[in-house]
């Protein structure tokens, strides 16, 4: 095709044909306009295609040819024919696929060796690059820098690698894909979606807003995806967060399937939640008229308690923190150490921990770590003078049970911000191992725990009412608890005709029973809806009416017959699973692969298992979103607009996922959770999450 206008039609990315040349305006020489001759502005040839023809010197008075590289076919290079011709040569030359013998790569299917041609793509070739840059967090700049090219070329000479801008532009289009790929899962899943949401200050303080969907996909596993990472300027009032909130979830098409939200314990979070659950009520799409729908980081509330309850850290702790610090002093202590360590048969490589006195967490492995070198701490106060702050043995007593009563709490906050993010049936275990310790350690004859648990309940029992509901019916689709472990948690704690208990049970029974009214309704529905199921009903019921009338009426009394026996004994699905015997406590199973396997005999109790099961009860993984932002947006790419922020953050985890970060730091994915300030008197909790 002939180009006709005066602009530049030649480009790498456009696949429409490319000119080669153009006449360019009359030349001027020394001021004076010359009309008998006229020069010609060659222009530099950008198009791909030329890689494969090689220009043909001109022969006076005849057109300009090219010739391809490969099979020596000629063709007329002048601008008005265009490169359309020689692009289309170019990708059915014949003599490409057989170039060299390099071209050709032996495989085996099923021990059968074939050859498979591995033609050069160049859109491939993009969409690997970018895929790249979002999994490893490289600079958009990459693909300018000298050497990568060269090596691109070394390896492929038809590669050609873009400019930053276009690299950007083609992250936006993966973004823009993959968005659409999820949205469309999302509305497909079996299961209702839980949310996870949390706000996040970047290095150059902007604000965002992180939103994660929980949900079970239809082969029952467990799914977590980062759905927005969205710029969100202060102040972070509720009523700012719940619009925003309400925006991002009406823009994804789920909020007819959610199920609850989780969020971190903030007044404005609050706020925001009432805000959505009357907005959600209007649609009549919430589960149980929204009473389970908000859940507080239970990694947040535990955060809190401990920190609650050591605000004056005992003599005992202190002794042991300047131990450490002596240790770690000197190169010479840190030897003698190591000497004492060998002498008493201990093993020196598991390290002393020096603790952040402002992370609890920390706290509890020096205490652990320093119990298991106490013999060498004792050995080292003999023979070295200085050595002046070993606790004495009441002390190290008193730091076996400190220890001891922070293991409890740090299990379970670890099990709360697992990175494979368990399913919600393991959280009141825990949940109840904690209540208990509590309650056994405020009547212990200790002063010091006794005053350190007292503090603790006070605040527990504040929070204890909020979650435990919805994970104490969680546990009960553990096969290996059931409700029986309900009633023995509950009778343990509060003895017998709990009301706590009723509770729990009178909402298990009714969020069944709002399952099984969905279900009928559905059912109802869909009879008659489809041609094909209505006339096989119609000929099911012509056969069996075979025989006459009256063989059909004795059929029917028959029919009435069975129900009414039946029906006094008649049991729902949720009964039958309860009366069922457990499966061995010890027994490890998963909980997913279980339910699957009994969606047939339990269609909607398996239904309700699985929107329960995947509910979350901390916002680690908000906090990981974070983490990714934080190593995204870092120092050197602090400019970074807010929406290619979360096209990055997005693609990265709807592509790669966990495959990204095989081995996740909890001390890393937590540290947000760790680093909190307590507000006296107030339900506001702020985390530090600046980087």
């Amino acid at each position: 095709m002939a180009d006709t206008n005066n602009t530049n039609p030649l480009d790498v990315n456009d696949g429409s044909d490319d000119s080669v040349e153009e006449i360019g305006p009359e030349s001027v020489s020394q001021g004076v306009e010359s009309t008998s001759t006229k020069q010609r502005k060659k222009r530099k040839k950008t198009s791909d295609v030329w890689r494969s023809f090689e220009m043909l010197p001109q022969k006076p008075n005849e057109p300009l040819y090219c010739k391809c590289k490969k099979c020596g076919t000629k063709y007329q290079a002048e601008s008005k024919h265009g490169t359309g011709n020689l692009r289309r040569h170019r990708d059915a030359c014949n003599n490409s696929n057989t170039r060299d013998i390099g071209q050709y790569m032996i495989s085996s299917n099923n021990g059968v060796m074939a050859t498979r041609n591995s033609k050069f793509s160049q859109e491939t070739f993009r969409e690997m690059v970018t895929h790249a840059m979002v999994r490893h967090d490289l600079p958009f700049s990459f693909v300018e820098y000298e050497g990568v090219r060269n090596f691109c070329k070394y390896l492929e000479p038809e590669a050609s690698l873009v400019c930053r801008n276009t690299t950007k532009s083609d992250i936006k289009k993966l973004y823009a894909a993959q968005q659409k790929r999820l949205r469309d899962e999302l509305l497909r899943c079996p299961s209702r979606i839980c949310l996870t949401s949390d706000a996040w200050t970047s290095i150059v303080t902007d604000g965002y807003l992180s939103l994660t969907a929980h949900y079970v996909d239809s082969s029952w596993v467990l799914q977590k995806r980062i759905l927005n990472f969205s710029h969100f300027p202060p102040p972070h009032t509720g009523v700012a967060i719940a619009e925003k909130l309400g925006e991002l979830i009406k823009s994804w098409g789920i909020e007819k399937k959610l199920f609850s939200i989780t969020l971190d314990n903030a007044a404005s979070n609050d706020v925001c939640v009432e805000l959505l659950k009357n907005q959600f009520r209007l649609m009549n799409s919430l589960v149980y008229d929204g009473r389970l729908f908000h859940l507080r980081c239970c990694a947040h509330i535990l955060n809190l308690i401990v920190q609650d309850g050591l605000k004056q850290i005992d003599v005992a702790v202190e002794k042991v923190r300047d131990c450490v610090k002596y240790i770690k002093g000197s190169t010479l202590r840190k030897d003698r150490f190591i000497q004492i360590c060998s002498q008493n048969l201990l093993d020196h490589k598991k390290a002393l921990v020096q603790d952040v006195p402002t992370r609890w967490n920390s706290t509890y492995k020096m205490l652990s770590c320093a119990l298991y070198y106490h013999l060498a701490f004792s050995h080292l106060s003999l023979s070295d003078s200085n050595f002046q702050t070993c606790p004495s043995s009441d002390e190290w007593d008193r730091v076996e049970k400190m220890c001891s009563f922070l293991k409890v709490f740090h299990d379970a906050t670890l099990q709360f911000s697992g990175s494979l993010y368990p399913t919600s049936n393991l959280y009141f275990p825990q949940i109840f191992g904690i209540h208990l310790k509590l309650v056994e350690t405020k009547d212990s004859p200790d002063e010091y725990m006794k005053k350190i648990a007292t503090q603790m309940w006070s605040k527990f029992s504040k929070y204890w009412a909020d979650f435990n509901l919805l994970l104490a019916i969680a546990v009960v689709f553990d096969p290996r608890y059931k409700f029986s472990f309900v009633e023995f948690s509950y009778k343990k704690l509060y003895g017998e005709g709990s009301s706590q208990l009723k509770k729990v049970e009178e909402a298990l029974f009714a969020l069944f029973d709002e399952y099984m009214q969905a279900s009928q309704e559905s059912s109802i529905g869909n009879v008659g809806g489809g041609s094909g199921s209505g006339d096989f009903n119609s000929r099911q019921a012509s056969v069996g009416n075979v025989g006459g009338g009256s063989n059909h009426s004795i059929l029917e009394e028959f029919d009435e017959y069975d129900n009414d026996d039946m029906d006094s004994n008649k049991k729902s699905q949720l009964q039958v699973y309860l009366l069922e015997p457990r499966t061995k406590r010890t027994s490890s199973i998963n909980i997913l692969e279980f339910w699957q396997s009994q969606q047939y005999r339990y269609p909607e109790l398996a239904k309700l298992a699985m929107d329960i099961l995947c509910v979350p009860v901390s916002t680690v993984a908000s906090e990981s979103a974070f983490s990714l932002g934080g190593r995204v947006l870092n120092e050197y790419r602090s400019s970074m607009k807010p929406d290619i922020v979360e096209a990055v953050i997005c693609s990265r985890d709807w592509l790669f996922g966990e495959k990204v970060d095989t081995h996740v730091d909890v001390d890393k994915l937590t540290q947000n959770v760790m680093d909190m300030n307590i507000a006296e008197d107030k339900t506001e909790v702020t985390s530090s999450n600046k980087l």
